[in-house]
């Protein structure tokens, strides 16, 4: 039997939402890269290396935070979806990929964070943290590390994106609460919580 028209219709909507979503990836993977390549990371003279390194560090980190917050309508970012899909767990880079800290075997996986930090920061010898930081139940700052790569260094720069997150954003707020520490900081409406992605950037 033949699909109805308003079958039709929804499946020509999932298809066009898809291909915006790659489409969004593709064009934030494009900017990133550009962005990159137009920074240079070469001191000039020895009186201003420290400045000038840091002044690139830190576009660069902006550069890939604001493409990572880039969300198309309807559309959560895939920043946004990092903090979602968080497990609670500490990854630190063991030289070749993202580890957990409890365990050697298992890796960080379906991370936009840690795939931008591989394509951009691990092939220029650019160290780099991701700490989440949100408030608990009692108004305290709490945070926690997402990814880890050491000691920052004197001349580290931080970058801070703030993610938004809904009740509805949450699959299940008692496993996220369970697994994260982050609370709903407001069980009346749909607001669940505010997380700070801090990243942290410095040259080895």
């Amino acid at each position: 039997m033949g699909k109805l028209p308003h079958e039709l219709k929804k499946d020509t909507t999932a298809q066009m939402h898809t291909l915006e979503a790659i489409v969004a990836a593709m064009i934030m993977v494009g900017i990133i890269v550009f962005t990159v390549q137009a920074t240079s990371l070469t001191p000039l003279t020895s009186s201003t290396a420290n400045a000038h390194i840091e002044a690139q560090l830190q576009t660069m980190g902006q550069d890939m935070l604001n493409a990572l917050s880039y969300s198309s309508y309807g559309q959560d970012s895939q920043l946004k979806k990092d903090v979602q899909n968080w497990d609670g767990e500490e990854y630190v880079w063991n030289g070749s990929a993202y580890q957990m800290f409890d365990s050697e075997n298992e890796t960080l996986q379906n991370s936009s964070l840690a795939d931008v930090l591989l394509l951009v920061a691990v092939p220029r010898g650019i160290a780099h943290n991701v700490h989440f930081g949100w408030i608990d139940e009692n108004g305290a700052l709490r945070d926690r590390r997402y990814i880890y790569n050491g000691e920052p260094s004197d001349n580290a720069v931080i970058i801070s994106k703030k993610v938004m997150l809904s009740d509805s954003d949450i699959g299940n707020p008692s496993d996220f609460y369970t697994n994260t520490s982050i609370p709903d900081a407001d069980t009346v409406t749909d607001f669940y919580n505010i997380v700070d992605v801090r990243m942290t950037l410095w040259r080895m």
